[in-house]
């Protein structure tokens, strides 16, 4: 690590989580959710597509249910489109785990949710729902914005969007607001929804698994055996906020997000990079960034899918990154059991990592039979494995060539 990563880290005050809630395919509340992960339990099933999708795609991971925040009259929170009833659920849930001060003259918080295509998904779900909204002109405020009027949020509030990172990338921009001082907190994180549209072309691009036996069995990230990954739906918001503004009031400190890394390699819109340079310079930055050596890295949460090339490609990112020590650093994909989440799927798998540090055990990768030797790493297959966790690294890596490593430790 070079002197000026150092200088920075030791520096700048630690950006805490106070605040956390994920709405997902193994449940919606962060116990259920961490409980079922650690017990290898997949949310993969059979689902019924709408026929406009023209697809043969009959396995996904869907959320059963929805909380419904205490401050939204149940009829309001029904009128909502799903896509908008998924990001308002964690948001107005990690405020309430916070027990932070939206009072006004209490301290600015922001709002970055990552989203990926927001208006196409509320255009398709209202299409679907016999409306007309693609042909209109409205000017409706964007979700986030509605969200943030709805939880009494009046800082700035943005959507970021970079594919299967956006919500990483929301995470590594709501430290920075924070950083720079313009917000004293910020909630981020992303969730996305199944649809129609967004099943069919993911699967016309042979991005998908093409499993049709067991549901569970489907999604198997780094198994000799892969052909694809399943989609899901949901995921997970955090506040986040300094230190000493967080022992201050007396918050619960859930972890700290201590290093972000990124890069971007643009080969292809869809196929990664088969070269793992840049992917595996977005992990060591958020190693610099953090302040600590690959050797201090307890676990990695693998962006790893379960498609051919991606899971190759990542497993080379991180023995490039992290050398010698990659022998000795748990892996796993919790996409095994989740399956997909998209634009969520970074926020949520920043979940995973403060369950590790919390339990102190490492997440399963399921379906993992046959280890590819193609990907030559440490994992933990079909039952979580006891294991001292203070650092965790979960890797993103999105269409387009956007790479998001995010450090997280125990605070």
């Amino acid at each position: 690590m070079s002197g000026r990563a150092r200088r920075r880290c030791d520096e700048r005050e630690p950006v805490v989580i106070t605040g956390l809630a994920a709405v997902s395919p193994l449940g919606s509340t962060v116990d259920t959710i961490l409980d079922r992960l650690f017990a290898g339990v997949s949310g993969v099933r059979e689902i019924e597509i709408d026929p406009r999708a023209r697809t043969d795609a009959r396995f996904a991971a869907p959320v059963a249910e929805i909380p419904r925040p205490a401050e939204i009259e149940p009829e309001a929170f029904a009128r909502l489109d799903r896509l908008e009833q998924l990001c308002l659920s964690p948001v107005a849930g990690a405020l309430a785990d916070s027990g932070i001060d939206r009072s006004p003259g209490g301290p600015r918080i922001g709002l970055v949710l990552g989203l990926g295509a927001e208006q196409l998904k509320v255009w398709e779900l209202d299409f679907l729902a016999a409306g007309t909204a693609v042909f209109e002109s409205r000017r409706d405020p964007t979700i986030v914005q509605r969200i943030a009027a709805r939880t009494g949020l009046t800082g700035p509030a943005v959507t970021a969007a970079a594919a299967c990172a956006s919500s990483g990338y929301a995470l590594a921009l709501a430290r920075a607001w924070i950083d720079a001082g313009w917000v004293d907190a910020c909630v981020a994180g992303g969730c996305d929804i199944l649809s129609p549209t967004s099943i069919a072309a993911f699967y016309n691009l042979r991005a998908l698994s093409r499993r049709a036996d067991d549901p569970t069995k489907a999604s198997r990230p780094f198994d000799r055996d892969r052909d694809g990954f399943v989609m899901g739906e949901g995921g997970a918001c955090f506040v986040l906020e300094r230190r000493g503004a967080a022992v201050a009031r007396g918050a619960r400190l859930r972890g700290e997000l201590a290093g972000v890394g990124m890069s971007s390699d643009g080969v292809h819109m869809v196929t990664p990079s088969t070269d793992p340079a840049q992917a595996a310079r977005a992990i060591a930055a958020a190693l610099a960034d953090a302040g600590v050596s690959p050797g201090d890295v307890d676990y990695v949460n693998a962006h790893a899918a379960g498609t051919p090339v991606g899971d190759v490609a990542e497993a080379g990112a991180i023995r490039l990154a992290c050398g010698a020590a990659a022998d000795a650093i748990p892996v796993s994909s919790t996409k095994s059991m989740t399956g997909h989440l998209v634009s969520g799927a970074a926020a949520f798998e920043a979940l995973a990592c403060l369950g590790a540090i919390e339990r102190q055990a490492v997440p399963p990768t399921v379906n993992l039979d046959e280890p590819d030797p193609a990907c030559p790493l440490l994992h933990v297959p079909h039952v979580a494995r006891p294991h001292r966790v203070a650092v965790a690294a979960s890797n993103s890596f999105g269409f387009g060539g956007s790479n998001l490593c995010l450090v997280l430790r125990a605070a």
